[in-house]
């Protein structure tokens, strides 16, 4: 048990956690170009082609209607409020990938800062949603944020013993 905490093992899994974090952000980023461009009408005609069948088995089925009601009264305001928060979040959350991917200093204190506020949002939406992928996420976030800071923390020591030795 000891020897998953080493060093190399808490890199590693700050490594794929940041690249997971790297693969939701272009995720993001494309979910909201999609979303800028597509019409409502394209919306709705989607809503309608992906619930047809289960609407056939079942016309009073839930999450088909759920759907589709969305779909219909998905204004223009709220499209381009999720355009841009999905934009704006996977641009930053992209930006600080690279950092950490990179070990720019500057990137570990900020994603910590930035990732923090994103918990306090999906905390919040979980409070009027009750969304298990909120939670899942949050909890995802929360490690991410502590192999950050324990990376952060070693690469700092790894600094001062350079300029230690340089000295």
């Amino acid at each position: 048990m000891k020897q998953s905490f080493q060093p190399r093992n808490i890199h590693f899994l700050f490594v794929v956690s940041v690249i997971l974090k790297g693969f939701n952000a272009a995720t993001e980023i494309i979910g909201g170009i999609i979303i800028a461009i597509v019409s409502q009408k394209s919306i709705i005609k989607a809503a309608l082609f992906l619930t047809q069948g289960e609407l056939l088995e079942d016309p009073n089925d839930r999450v088909a209607n759920y759907l589709i009601n969305s779909a219909q009264y998905f204004s223009l305001s709220a499209k381009h409020f999720i355009a841009f928060y999905l934009l704006s979040h996977g641009i930053i959350k992209l930006a600080l990938v690279i950092g950490l991917l990179k070990n720019k200093l500057w990137s570990y204190p900020v994603s910590i800062v930035v990732f923090g506020i994103f918990i306090i949002y999906q905390v919040y939406r979980y409070y009027f949603t009750h969304s298990l992928w909120l939670l899942i996420l949050t909890v995802f976030d929360l490690i991410v944020i502590w192999l950050v800071w324990h990376e952060y923390k070693y690469l700092r020591i790894k600094k001062e013993e350079e300029f230690a030795s340089v000295s």
